[in-house]
């Protein structure tokens, strides 16, 4: 028996095979979770290649849903949440990987941002955990777990993550004000920071493969950490093994995150 044999639950913000709540969702359906999932409306109902792209990877795996949605319209949300409802009754989890910012107001600096790339931003990468939290305790069974996924770059300035680093600032903070007001409730919601994995966001950052050296030289374990050990740990923090665990933001870095200067020795050429 599986931790999660008998277990329900809702992911939103698959990509594809190389994001990181793919990699979670695939430990969680190892250990007996069997899921609802969400995709980004398709421009082209013709050619639904949102659809597609989420159906190739999560209908083997026995997907119970698969509906489009898009974050930014309640209507959307409260859809999902009704045919969750319907489909499962009550869910266990909830997973929330879901994140942008226009390429414009991303690649440059900070302080260029515009007030409607700001708004959007903030808009899709933290409100949308508010509004999904929100909807989940009405079917949330007791014990019931949200986690969310953020980045070191909302503690410390990640030169080439700019605005998105506020975002995730922000949504580490309401992360802990939504623990307040689910915790009474019996329900629980944690943030995972992973070090940096090749994923699609991921490849909006600059400088992204100067990062991944730095990781290696400068971590403790002197190593990045794989998609696996991020995916691991997401499903330990919707598990009952971290039933007394909210508010949390854990970090899946081998250590990174500690350091303030590099280590003697370390070739910085």
């Amino acid at each position: 028996m599986g931790l999660f044999a008998g277990k329900k639950g809702l992911v939103f913000g698959i990509a594809n095979d190389h994001s990181i709540a793919w990699a979670i969702t695939e430990k969680l359906h190892a250990e007996g979770a069997v899921m609802g999932f969400t995709h980004l409306p398709d421009k082209d109902p013709e050619r639904p290649r949102m659809e597609h792209r989420l159906r190739k990877l999560v209908e083997p795996i026995g997907a119970k849903m698969i509906m489009s949605c898009d974050v930014q319209k309640d209507d959307d949300l409260d859809r999902v949440f009704a045919n969750a409802k319907e489909t499962f009754g009550q869910v266990d989890f909830v997973l929330h990987s879901i994140a942008y910012a226009p390429m414009e107001d991303l690649k440059g600096p900070t302080i260029n941002a515009s007030r409607a790339g700001f708004g959007l931003s903030m808009d899709i990468s933290v409100y949308s955990l508010l509004a999904i939290a929100r909807r989940s305790k009405e079917i949330l069974a007791p014990g019931g777990s949200v986690l969310t996924l953020t980045y070191l770059g909302g503690e410390k300035v990640i030169p080439g993550y700019n605005i998105m680093g506020v975002c995730k600032a922000a949504l580490e903070s309401l992360t802990t004000y939504l623990a307040f007001d689910l915790g009474p409730s019996g329900f629980r919601i944690n943030a995972l920071s992973a070090g940096p994995i090749k994923t699609l966001s991921s490849s909006a950052v600059g400088e992204f493969d100067t990062m991944l050296k730095l990781y290696n030289g400068m971590s403790p374990m002197r190593r990045n950490v794989s998609a696996e050990e991020v995916g691991k740990t997401g499903m330990y923090l919707l598990s009952d093994l971290a039933s007394g665990v909210t508010g949390e933001t854990l970090h899946v870095d081998a250590g990174f995150h500690v350091m303030g200067a590099p280590p003697a020795g370390m070739n910085l050429a």
